[in-house]
């Protein structure tokens, strides 16, 4: 089933600006920024005290009595968007059991959690282990409890490719539904990682902003005064299912799955190849998958992590895919006011993109004061722009060399 099409029938959110879609989509347009200082740890004294952090979610009462005390926060961010997606695609507990199966994507599972425990072991805070420490920082355990709430029976399978998990879940998801193994998945995402350890590491590997004086200003894509990124936690989640099943239960998807791919760099640990060229291949198949023209893609959400090398090396990458001329298309990086959610963000990041195709507007590029002749892009700078567009691009670049792309189409029918 190659050409199966798929659709996208839900969505669902959890990000340092918004909690659920809607909330996400309006403070991403109004150009707010969730970065702040750390409350998750006391970070006196650390190099980097700055992130961007989710407030305020509630698990509802049935789930925390039930599942929530299994839930490490990654898994709770995840769950809490798939809830969201699948309300919105109008999925409840024990539809299709057999032919529904999830897909998850996390760069760091409960590393965070597991650090922390040895922390507060080593400093007598607790003599024990928790008997639910092992489960609860399993990167498989996210998809595990959404397949326990819901009855779903399929596939539950959960991918970790550093911070292109996220897109490379949904390309999974693509292939089980076009093989015929299923007729929808859900395909979330989530991360926790504010962490003392984990950022002291990138701290050490000068990938992090040490803006600290300034948070809301600290993560600034594509921008010459960047310094590295800025942590940030979250969820998302999509609804994916084929074309014909979706119509067989009457849904009306938001947008078209066109085309997915993922390439490698292999080229080092951490850095990207400086030339571009992996992630340009992947923008090339993502778009050969899609049966479109650079010329048809009407925005781009940039990995844009705010670091020199990275933001170079993707702007290289998209010169050779787009070119650099009048016909290049509108880019901006949601990083600025989201932080980098790593294997969140590229679920996340989808979302905007359809957003964007929904709402006629595409999400700006906050922090970019200060254009850099390296990075010469047609930057969506600091406001929202107004813009009808069928086709956008999201791209997804992780450490190790992984590059993931993903192209979403608006179509007649589509909400």
């Amino acid at each position: 089933m190659p050409n199966t099409t798929l659709v996208i029938t839900g969505m669902g959110a959890v990000t340092p600006v918004g909690i659920g879609c809607d909330a996400y989509w309006q403070s991403l347009v109004e150009g707010r920024c969730g970065v702040g200082t750390v409350t998750r740890f006391d970070p006196a004294g650390a190099p980097v005290r700055i992130a961007a952090e989710v407030h305020g979610l509630v698990l509802s009462e049935e789930v925390s009595k039930t599942l929530g005390r299994n839930m490490d926060l990654f898994s709770q961010f995840a769950f809490a968007a798939a809830e969201e997606a699948l309300e919105d695609a109008g999925i409840r507990p024990g539809f299709n059991p057999e032919r529904t199966g999830v897909v998850m994507g996390t760069a760091l599972d409960g590393m965070a959690l597991l650090a922390d425990t040895q922390a507060r072991l080593a400093q007598g805070e607790i003599h024990k282990a928790s008997p639910r420490l092992v489960p609860m920082v399993l990167g498989n355990m996210a998809a595990c409890l959404i397949a326990m709430r819901y009855g779903f029976h399929g596939a539950s399978l959960t991918v970790n490719t550093a911070c292109s998990s996220g897109g490379d879940a949904i390309m999974t998801a693509a292939m089980l539904l076009r093989s015929g193994e299923l007729d929808c998945v859900v395909c979330a995402a989530g991360e926790s990682a504010v962490n003392p350890v984990i950022m002291q590491s990138l701290a050490q590997a000068k990938a992090l902003s040490r803006n600290n004086a300034d948070p809301a200003h600290a993560c600034r894509p594509f921008d010459l005064a960047r310094d590295g990124f800025v942590i940030g936690e979250g969820g998302g989640c999509i609804v994916l299912e084929t074309e014909e099943h979706a119509h067989w239960r009457h849904a009306r998807p938001y947008a078209v799955l066109a085309g997915c791919a993922n390439t490698h760099d292999a080229y080092h640990i951490t850095s990207p190849r400086p030339d571009g060229g992996g992630a340009a291949e992947c923008m090339r198949l993502a778009l050969r998958q899609a049966r479109l023209l650079p010329s048809d893609i009407g925005y781009v959400n940039a990995h844009g992590t705010s670091t020199h090398a990275g933001d170079v090396a993707e702007t290289a990458a998209i010169h050779g895919v787009f070119g650099n001329g009048d016909g290049a298309p509108p880019i901006s990086s949601t990083k600025g006011a989201t932080g980098h959610l790593m294997g969140a963000g590229g679920i996340t990041e989808v979302i905007a993109c359809i957003k964007a195709m929904q709402t006629g507007l595409l999400p700006p590029n906050i922090n970019y004061d200060q254009p850099d002749p390296e990075c010469q892009l047609n930057i969506v700078a600091n406001e929202a722009r107004e813009a009808g567009i069928f086709c956008a691009m999201s791209n997804s670049l992780g450490f190790g060399g992984q590059n993931s792309s993903i192209v979403v189409a608006r179509r007649p029918g589509c909400r």
